[in-house]
């Protein structure tokens, strides 16, 4: 198991897309993050509810990662923390 970040929404200038993030999973470059597409993500709200995702691709070339879950994570979880099935 990985612990990761949850780093921002994936967004643009004029659209937030809900249910998409951008994950620091403590990778160096784009070849290591590349390695986790497809993995399992999890994130655990304080109440004890989990949120499942998937990772979709690399994000840059600095090691941060792609996900989609399943439903929107709230604004609350922005650094906290996630969990990648390995």
């Amino acid at each position: 198991m990985i612990k990761g970040t949850v780093v921002q929404f994936r967004r643009g200038r004029h659209v937030i897309h809900e249910r998409h993030f951008i994950l620091d999973v403590n990778a160096k470059n784009r070849e290591e993050a590349s390695k986790l597409v497809g993995k399992e993500v999890e994130w655990i709200s304080p109440s004890g509810k989990k949120i499942k995702g998937k990772i979709s691709s690399a994000h840059g070339n600095k090691g941060l990662v792609r996900a989609i879950f399943e439903r929107g994570l709230p604004g609350q979880s922005l650094t906290t923390h996630v969990e990648v099935k390995a």
